[in-house]
């Protein structure tokens, strides 16, 4: 499904609070029902402020964030909930990391939910329907299951390059490159200038999603690619969406546009490469845009244009929510736990501080690079959810698409590693169906 970038700018919607109070019989009986409901179910009044206290714990991927901004968060949310505390865990691989905790039975009470099926997530996860936001966010069936709500999404992204402007200009770029050849033409003038071209953080693997899965999508026009696997033993050819994708960072590699080692790249030291012209581009989500610039470059000197992935002139994008926030459903504070997951999306800032298109439909993004991205008027198409079937032959071939771009890149014989992933996937597709 198609949907303009600018509606997630402009789209407004009002949020009203239910509330109940009082202190005589009839108050506590009438905030009782609406506490649970006609019905039996919880509503937004089971979230009383006497109910928010404890200690929890949020799993988190923004190692940059622990120490610093994480500090203000705390100190924020428990001026709201005086008698509640959050704590900050990071780590690098939250995807791996999380399911392994997941596995144990032991994980923080709010944590970003992995890539499992969604028939799982009532397995681990507390519904979060009564949060009263159901019908005021985007993605609202990205973690769901039989029409429950089990994770929000911390924020909305398109892919995109992200660019240090003074470094084109530097470079003898006057205009940015619409087609797959005038990147590779504009790469080239960056390597002549001195100019790293292109930061992949090759080494670090998780930054190599884009080539995997956003762009491959792009390519074929279709929200589903990755979901339509299912119907094919071989969906990796070198002439496909997939190859198409792979091909185009193999080549930069090859041109020598990606950093002198990629063996041996950093991300937080990108960060601040590409803020100061030591390398001119990423290919990443718009949330990338405020780190960049807080590492040591002006708003001003950023932009963000749709990726050139072959000659036409036109290209499309990706429009996905990112992470969703999810509650373990064991959490010996899950009122709390709730608050914040809800006190994140609405009190945080988060997402203007991590460069995100708001999840939430009546908030706007005042962020330059995305009016002009907005500008070369990309299509967008609106990412859905991995279907059960396909996140189980993916989880039962044990296929992560970043290892696959390393190998795709590096392989003196590139059609021998779509072979490997092809036979993967085959064995993966039949164990699954017995």
């Amino acid at each position: 499904m198609k949907k303009s970038l600018s509606l997630l700018l402009t789209a407004a919607v009002s949020i009203t609070m239910l509330s109940a109070c009082g202190n005589n019989d009839d108050a506590k009986n009438t905030a009782n029902n609406a506490k649970t409901g006609n019905n039996g179910t919880t509503t937004e009044a089971a979230d009383p402020a006497s109910e928010i206290s404890g200690t929890i714990t949020f799993l988190t991927n923004r190692t940059d964030m622990i120490d610093k901004e994480y500090v203000d968060y705390a100190k924020r949310f428990k001026e709201k909930y005086p008698n509640a505390e959050v704590k900050f865990e990071a780590v690098k691989d939250v995807d791996k990391d999380t399911k392994i905790r997941l596995s144990t039975g032991d994980f923080p009470d709010v944590v970003l939910v992995p890539t499992i099926t969604a028939s799982d997530l009532p397995k681990y996860f507390a519904p979060l329907d009564d949060l009263g936001l159901n019908d005021k966010i985007y993605f609202k069936d990205y973690k769901s299951f039989e029409g429950k709500v089990y994770g929000i999404s911390v924020g909305a992204t398109t892919t995109g390059i992200v660019y240090n402007k003074k470094a084109f200009a530097d470079a003898g770029i006057t205009s940015v490159p619409k087609t797959l050849d005038e990147f590779y033409a504009a790469a080239e003038k960056l390597k002549a200038k001195g100019i790293i071209p292109f930061a992949s953080n090759f080494k670090d693997q998780w930054p190599l999603y884009p080539w995997g899965s956003e762009l491959p999508s792009s390519l074929a026009g279709n929200a589903n690619l990755n979901n339509e696997r299912v119907n094919s033993d071989a969906p990796y050819t070198m002439d496909n969406a997939y190859g198409q994708a792979l091909t185009i960072i193999r080549t930069m590699n090859e041109k020598g546009y990606l950093e002198p080692d990629i063996n041996s790249t950093n991300w937080e030291q990108s960060k601040k490469d590409v803020a100061s012209g030591k390398f001119a581009m990423y290919f990443l989500g718009n949330w990338v845009i405020p780190q960049v610039i807080s590492s040591g470059t002006t708003s001003e000197n950023v932009g963000f244009f749709p990726m050139p992935y072959d000659n036409s002139g036109k290209v499309n994008v990706v429009l996905a929510p990112d992470w969703g926030y999810g509650v373990n459903k064991n959490s010996k504070h899950l009122e709390t736990a709730k608050a914040f997951v809800k006190w994140m999306l609405e009190d945080s800032g988060f997402d203007k501080f991590a460069g995100f298109i708001p999840v939430l439909k009546d908030r706007q993004s005042d962020m330059p690079q995305l009016a002009e991205f907005e500008s070369f008027n990309p299509t967008k198409i609106e990412a859905v959810t991995d279907t059960p079937e396909s996140t189980e032959i993916v989880n039962q071939a044990q296929i992560t698409k970043e290892a696959f771009v390393q190998e795709f890149v590096l392989s003196k014989d590139p059609q021998s590693i779509l072979d490997k992933y092809n036979d993967k996937w085959a064995k993966a597709k039949k164990a699954v169906s017995k």
